[in-house]
């Protein structure tokens, strides 16, 4: 059996902190991914179920992770 263990490390507060900028292309990009699940709602929403799926999936998870408006 593994042991895991953890060396707490104290923040480092000489960092400077970045100001909070929004960028416009997450932003809309956010956009484009909620217009294109609607339409697949109007169209045929039983018939895209797993698209719609998919596109939330990706709006709740990966987008959020990988895409930053801070980068």
């Amino acid at each position: 059996m593994a042991k895991v263990f953890t060396i707490p490390v104290p923040p480092d507060l000489s960092r400077t902190k970045r100001e909070r900028t929004t960028d416009p292309r997450y932003v809309d990009g956010q956009k484009m991914l909620v217009e294109a699940m609607s339409y697949l709602v109007k169209a045929d929403p039983v018939g895209n179920r797993e698209a719609i799926r998919l596109l939330s999936e990706h709006v709740r998870t990966r987008f959020r992770m990988t895409d930053s408006p801070l980068s």
